[in-house]
């Protein structure tokens, strides 16, 4: 341990002191780093759960040098770390990279269950309290457990500390750029370089947002299975999951009919899968679909024939192809023939048609588009 202090305080002397007294022990804290590898890497497979990589380091005598003289906050003519090899608590590092960021709440219980959290840091929290650009990243500081330094190949770690980081692997393409940044605060960054910053955290956001996106679809499919159809919106997989429950799956239907279908319910003016069901559920799409065809269609088509039952003649007026006579013709000659065959034909309205221009008709809002 590095003597009393004295003053003037020389840094440079502090430095090589330190350096030299971390020499001699580096590498029982590589051998430290690598071992709480071995039991996290061995932890999380146990438990299933994937990540996209696993490191581990000593501090090289150089970084453990420069940190030791870094002046305190307090005071700056004294340093930050008197006693470096008990303060630095970083000496062994491990860093996991997951996926996604679900998987750090995985990464997380390993932790607490494999180790005893002395520490656990968010570093999101302080860049934004501190105003700086950086990286999310989950910092804890770990020792091992009685359980396990009572084995005598971890014995000699009992007094050891490790950090551990868990990011994700778009959070650790920052962190490895970030070093090579020289505006640390969004005060003194000029307004070029802050809209290319916001463009970079976009990127970043992709992860959260992919995240959102399938906890969203997976809240439409159960929704759509226990009949709770108002909250559903209409998109391109809450369409197939509806489709699927109703008239049975059909795997040759593409993603693009189920978005191109979607997208024509939005235009016809329905918000929600109620409303949908409210059209269709009293007609039987595979008895329409024989009454034009003579045989049992396809999902699509005995979808559309419902809705076309459904609405009436209000699906040729506020339908994207209405426009075209040949639509008009051609569906309302299936009108026709279900009407001849004894259909009662409905005339159901969503909420909010438009009319061919794209515009919400004034006739049915009120004269008003809102």
């Amino acid at each position: 341990m590095i003597e009393e202090l004295s003053y003037p305080f020389s840094f440079d002397s502090h430095r090589e002191i330190a350096e030299e007294q971390y020499q001699k022990v580096r590498t029982e804290y590589q051998s430290f780093a690598d071992e709480v590898k071995k039991v996290l890497s061995e932890s999380l497979k146990r438990a299933g759960v994937k990540v996209h990589s696993i490191d581990a380091r000593a501090k090289t005598v150089e970084s453990f040098g420069q940190k030791a003289s870094i002046p305190s906050p307090e005071d700056e003519n004294k340093p930050k770390y008197p006693h470096p090899l008990t303060n630095i608590t970083d000496l062994a590092g491990i860093r996991v990279i997951t996926l996604f960021p679900e998987t750090q709440e995985q990464v997380d219980g390993v932790i607490s269950e494999e180790f005893h959290v002395k520490e656990k840091t968010d570093k999101t929290e302080l860049l934004l309290k501190e105003e700086k650009f950086g990286y999310a990243s989950i910092h804890y500081l770990v020792c091992l457990k009685e359980n396990r330094i009572s084995l005598p190949e971890y014995s000699k770690y009992g007094n050891f500390i490790a950090e551990i980081q868990v990011r994700t692997i778009l959070q650790h393409a920052w962190a490895e750029i970030e070093h090579n940044i020289q505006y640390k605060s969004e005060i003194t960054i000029p307004a070029a370089i802050h809209r290319r910053f916001l463009a970079l955290a976009g990127m970043l956001e992709f992860q959260t947002i992919q995240q959102e996106d399938e906890r969203l679809r997976e809240k439409a499919r159960q929704s759509v299975k226990k009949g709770e159809l108002e909250e559903v919106e209409i998109t391109q997989d809450a369409l197939k999951a509806y489709l699927d429950e109703r008239l049975g799956p059909d795997g040759r239907v593409s993603d693009f009919t189920y978005s191109y279908l979607a997208d024509i319910l939005r235009y016809m003016g329905f918000t929600n899968f109620k409303e949908v069901d409210e059209c269709t559920s009293n007609y039987d799409g595979d008895r329409l679909s024989r009454i034009v065809w003579s045989m049992r269609q396809g999902q699509i088509t005995r979808f559309d024939y419902q809705l076309l039952a459904g609405m009436g003649d209000n699906y040729l007026k506020y339908h994207l192809w209405s426009q075209y006579d040949w639509f008009i013709e051609q569906y309302g000659g299936y009108l026709e023939k279900f009407r001849q065959a004894g259909i009662t034909v409905g005339s159901y309205l969503p909420p909010r048609p438009v009319n061919r221009h794209g515009s919400v008709n004034p006739a049915i809002s009120g004269g008003k588009d809102n």
